[in-house]
């Protein structure tokens, strides 16, 4: 085959990098977000060099607003996690909306969530008709040096080649603390779920 495509986890898939080098096999590897992570060069002993991955979303340091967030996710929690900037947005997401229809009641709420237009950490935050995200991502990786390096990004269905991801400091950082806001919309969601749970 040209190709072959993985769709297990990083444990297996190293160890089976591996194998196809010592079996010859010279069919380029490309695997999901299961094996994209910084030990599976490392469970291929080097021979993923060259090999792809794919993972849904785009590094932080291409992220519309991710700076302050990254500092403060690091700060507090160490090393941040993949998907860590994705979740927090899908739950300021659904707080805004919350917020919007006064209401924590899904009958109320999901109108306002299908044309909500939220700036978030990742991008802003808008749906289509069939309900899918307009910006949704993902990010094509290569291993190189025994590394993960991001080789072309799809935004919203834009396809740009990167070839590695630019330092952290070109990260935009132009609206309000993520966590600040956090604070304040958790609030005031809160005090929208008291006012509905008594209207009830």
């Amino acid at each position: 085959p040209d190709i072959i495509m993985y769709g297990g986890m990083d444990a297996q898939g190293g160890p089976m990098v591996k194998q196809m080098k010592e079996l010859g096999i010279k069919a380029k590897y490309i695997a999901g977000d299961g094996v994209c992570s910084a030990e599976w060069p490392k469970l291929a002993g080097g021979a993923a060099e060259g090999q792809y991955c794919t993972q849904a979303g785009v590094p932080p340091e291409n992220m519309a607003n991710a700076k302050d967030f990254v500092t403060r996710f690091t700060g507090k929690y160490g090393p941040i996690q993949v998907y860590a900037p994705y979740s927090y947005d899908a739950a300021m997401t659904l707080i805004a909306a919350m917020q919007k229809a006064n209401s924590t009641d899904p009958a109320k709420y999901l109108p306002e969530l299908a044309k909500i237009s939220y700036d978030g950490v990742t991008a802003k935050i808008e749906f289509d008709e069939h309900g899918d995200t307009k910006n949704g991502a993902i990010t094509l990786y290569q291993v190189k040096d025994g590394k993960l390096m991001p080789m072309a990004m799809n935004v919203g269905g834009k396809t740009e080649k990167v070839g590695a991801a630019p330092p952290t400091s070109s990260m935009k950082s132009d609206t309000k603390a993520p966590a600040d806001t956090m604070k304040s919309d958790t609030k005031a969601s809160g005090d929208a779920m008291k006012k509905d749970n008594k209207a009830q």
